[in-house]
């Protein structure tokens, strides 16, 4: 948690949010109000030219839980692990059963990648056993 976080300057000014956290710590500790309030600063809550000119564009309803907002500036700021379910799949094999088997499974960025990561192996090893019968990866 002592984890220190490279500040994120303004476009226009090249200043940084005197709420900036320095540390993961002070990130998780981020109310509500500093949250807006940083958000307002880099340009992402009201619309400007600059607000997409900035790595990862943010938006959220001023009512969104606190949970979702400290998520959200996380991977503005470029933290891992803030990333939200990016896919709804009728079903896959890596996510967990839903209650109802007719609602879609959510998956995240990592479940996505990972099995991107397996078929593009799966797939390699299907094309060495087409070139060479022996083998056996």
């Amino acid at each position: 948690m002592a984890l220190p976080l490279a500040p994120l300057v303004q476009l226009t000014t090249g200043e940084v949010h005197p709420a900036f956290p320095g540390t993961l710590l002070h990130f998780w500790l981020l109310t509500d109000s500093q949250l807006e309030a940083l958000a307002h600063f880099y340009h992402q809550r009201t619309p400007c030219p600059w607000t997409r000119h900035y790595p990862c564009p943010v938006r959220w309803a001023s009512d969104a839980p606190l949970e979702e907002k400290r998520r959200r500036l996380g991977r503005f700021i470029g933290l891992r692990g803030c990333e939200s379910p990016l896919v709804l799949l009728p079903s896959s094999p890596t996510a967990a059963a839903p209650a109802d088997s007719a609602a879609p499974a959510l998956l995240s960025e990592d479940d996505i990648l990972e099995e991107a990561r397996a078929a593009r192996l799966a797939e390699e090893e299907r094309i060495w056993r087409g070139k060479h019968p022996w083998f056996r990866g």
